[in-house]
């Protein structure tokens, strides 16, 4: 495997051989790669709006939200640390070094210098908590709801491999507009799947067709008539 630089939708995207995986590369080479959530991040980021990406990969939708709103109204996290490098490269070449990024896995609590052991895989999109196999690597636990209160996102993005379905203990206190998640129904049953609807219903959200595909599943705010 050697190395790739490309261009997909604009982005400029390189991605070193070190964390190079063959699906990965074929769908960047392919122009495949992470379609639907750009396209989501395309229809749902503004100007001016507020971002929370929870699972950054190499940093492509990342890109595509920093050129819709500033640089500096992202803000991502990732918990495999060997992308992190690959993350911040990819924002450099694409003028948004002012994202910010985090290094950890979202929980929806988590204590001053809490850690959590991270499974990375060969695959690295299939890396994530309580996983098996692969290598594991102890991170930094970052809680979901005290990054709400901090960045006051009108929008999240999520791919986090499962540990969505743990984010909608309670409503999220934000000024949320669009929410976006790859549902991942083979790390939980249909019961979690409808808890995350009930959940978005009951902060007036409702289903986006818009932006929903497959497993990505999008929601846009109900704004009550006057």
């Amino acid at each position: 495997m050697t190395d790739l630089t490309t261009e997909i939708n604009g982005v400029d995207i390189h991605l070193p051989a070190t964390v190079a995986a063959p699906l990965v590369t074929k769908a960047l080479r392919d122009g495949t790669y992470e379609a639907d959530e750009a396209n989501a991040a395309e229809r749902c980021v503004r100007e001016g709006f507020r971002v929370l990406e929870l699972g950054a990969g190499i940093g492509y939708v990342t890109s595509i939200c920093a050129r819709r709103t500033a640089p500096d109204n992202v803000l991502t996290v990732e918990a495999n640390p060997a992308l992190i490098p690959v993350i911040e490269a990819n924002l450099a070449r694409n003028g948004a070094e002012d994202v910010t990024v985090l290094h950890g896995a979202v929980v929806p609590r988590a204590g001053e210098g809490e850690t959590g052991a991270f499974r990375v895989q060969d695959h690295f999109p299939a890396s994530r908590l309580a996983a098996e196999g692969g290598r594991s690597v102890e991170v930094p636990l970052i809680g979901f709801h005290e990054l709400l209160r901090a960045h006051r996102p009108h929008v999240v993005l999520m791919d986090i491999e499962g540990a969505e379905a743990h984010l909608f203990d309670r409503p999220w206190k934000c000024p949320l507009r669009f929410c976006v998640l790859e549902l991942h129904p083979r790390h939980y049953p249909p019961r979690a799947i409808k808890r995350i609807v009930d959940a978005m219903s009951a902060m007036s959200m409702t289903y986006d067709p818009a932006v929903s595909r497959g497993k990505i599943i999008g929601f846009r705010r109900v704004w009550k008539e006057a």
